[in-house]
């Protein structure tokens, strides 16, 4: 789904979808692009969430709170002084989605979607990441896709990371 027009570039971009989905990546090349600054949803998580999701234990919606305001804050103060950013987060509920995107007209969500095989894959053959393989499973049968209502651009991971650059800033009309 293209942004839409009437709204203009988007202020924040909230880049979602499962672990090794490629949110960073995109994340990072779109900020070396568009020279704004980039924030991992990781980086937001505090000690004891880390920890769980080291030891293979999936975190509850009530781990996730302080994460999602925490994200939600940083949003909310791109948005009030004016500045530009991107964000990576899985959000894979809805719900998480309301408190980071929310009724922000001014934040897109773009949506990495791939296959269980194909990111299951890419997980293998990550190094020096938290999220064990075992938990991509439970990443999947949590992922509640966004619908129309959430305005996403939907970006299929099959794509080279240079194609989906590419489609991001075309559709999102940021060059």
């Amino acid at each position: 789904m293209v942004f839409a027009k009437d709204a203009g570039a988007p202020a924040v971009i909230v880049v979602m979808g499962v672990a090794s989905s490629g949110k960073t990546s995109l994340g990072e090349r779109l900020a070396e692009r568009l020279g704004w600054p980039f924030r991992d949803a990781d980086s937001f998580h505090p000690p004891a969430n880390v920890a769980k999701m080291s030891s293979g234990i999936p975190l509850t919606d009530e781990d996730r709170k302080p994460w999602l305001a925490a994200i939600a804050a940083w949003i909310d103060d791109l948005r009030t002084t004016g500045k530009n950013g991107i964000v990576t987060c899985s959000a894979l509920k809805k719900a998480y989605r309301e408190v980071i995107v929310g009724d922000r007209p001014d934040v897109a969500l773009v949506y990495l979607r791939g296959s269980r095989e194909l990111i299951g894959q890419r997980m293998a053959a990550r190094q020096h990441h938290f999220m064990p393989p075992a938990l991509l499973d439970s990443q999947f049968a949590t992922l509640e896709e966004p619908g129309a209502d959430e305005k996403p651009l939907v970006v299929q991971v099959e794509a080279s990371k240079e194609a989906i650059v590419e489609q991001v800033v075309r559709e999102l009309q940021l060059g």
